[in-house]
């Protein structure tokens, strides 16, 4: 009499840019019973390719992929489908209130650091493959305490800048729109940064989508 059927393993497709780091990757990954490696990519472009072709369950996502499409816009491409599609779970060192916005408003089931624990890495993609969100504790006190936290309070100007930036013009262009100074413009980018807790443009802009800061 036999008994009953082992579960089947999860299949993942690795996207990371850096091979040292995808080697260590593949190597951990197979030394998990229930964890089964079906390719790997190197490039965002690459990864949509062989998860079309593959049909992983979980795509393990780096944020920062080089040249090309970066793991949010790749996140946003492989879970916008109609069909059943895989989920993302990212694995990445960038753990600021940008990156972890980005990522989930595109579409991330889950938002690992790589300082995790081997067992926390498992466990989390079998989280991933069932649709449950995990996400490594630092990430998710930053994500309560942006919940917990009051909207940022922009004046009226630094609203307007934000407004030009959602539309990606660069600082001569919002100069010349608001009738002020490039060297004016930086220095309310500054403060726009401070207050939204970012250091970029996209995070700037993923914020206050986020927050519902542009009107």
């Amino acid at each position: 009499m036999t008994g009953p059927a082992a579960p089947r393993p999860v299949r993942i497709l690795v996207c990371d840019d850096h091979v040292v780091v995808r080697a260590g990757l593949l190597a951990l990954l197979d030394s998990a019973p229930d964890i089964e490696v079906v390719g790997e990519a190197g490039t965002g472009e690459e990864a949509l390719a062989l998860a079309a072709k593959l049909a992983p369950d979980v795509v393990l996502m780096d944020l920062q992929l080089g040249t090309g499409m970066d793991g949010v816009a790749t996140t946003r491409r492989l879970t916008a489908g109609p069909d059943a599609t895989p989920h993302v779970l990212v694995l990445t060192t960038y753990d600021t209130d940008a990156d972890i916005t980005r990522a989930i408003e595109a579409g991330a089931t889950g938002y690992l650091l790589k300082a995790e624990r081997p067992e926390e890495l498992f466990s989390a993609i079998q989280a991933a493959a069932q649709g449950r969100t995990t996400l490594s504790a630092p990430v998710a006190s930053r994500v309560m305490a942006r919940m917990r936290s009051p909207r940022p309070s922009l004046t009226d100007r630094e609203r307007d800048i934000l407004a030009q930036l959602a539309q990606g013009l660069g600082n001569r262009d919002i100069a010349r729109a608001l009738f002020i100074s490039e060297a004016t413009v930086k220095t309310h980018l500054g403060r726009i940064y401070d207050k939204l807790g970012v250091d970029t443009r996209a995070g700037a802009v993923a914020v206050a989508k986020e927050q519902r800061l542009l009107g």
